[in-house]
């Protein structure tokens, strides 16, 4: 299974640089806009950098009428953006509110572990882990 995951966090200087290349590389625009469009969010908990990734649990694709979201080789849930109707329910049903719903886009977008927002991380709190599924 390949996923976004978190380590050091405590070196998180919470400068979204991650969230601004995330939103960067799925809207072409930079984080924070009007809206919310990265698909990682950064902030802070008891004064400690918190950070909500996508961990590929499943539960969009579960509660997607459409049969919109599917696992791919990788593990890794991807968005069939022809079937996707853009309703809203799997934003509603991420545990970790990491699915963006763009008002510029007619469909949603989630984290597809692609790496760009780890490798514009400074402090290398991001990475991508690859596991046996």
């Amino acid at each position: 299974m390949k996923k976004l995951a978190v380590q050091n966090l405590e070196t998180c200087m919470t400068c979204l640089t991650c969230e601004n290349a995330c939103a960067q590389a799925f809207y072409k625009t930079l984080h924070p806009s009007s809206e919310n469009l990265s698909c990682l969010h950064v902030g802070a908990k008891d004064n400690k950098p918190k950070i909500n990734v996508c961990v590929q649990c499943g539960k969009c694709a579960k509660s997607c009428p459409e049969n919109a979201i599917q696992k791919n080789d990788k593990g890794v849930f991807m968005i069939d953006k022809k079937a996707c109707k853009n309703c809203g329910i799997c934003v509603k049903e991420c545990p970790f509110q990491v699915i963006v719903s763009a008002s510029t886009a007619s469909t949603v977008s989630k984290c597809t572990a692609c790496g760009i927002c780890a490798k514009a991380c400074p402090q290398n709190v991001l990475y991508i882990k690859t596991d046996a599924a």
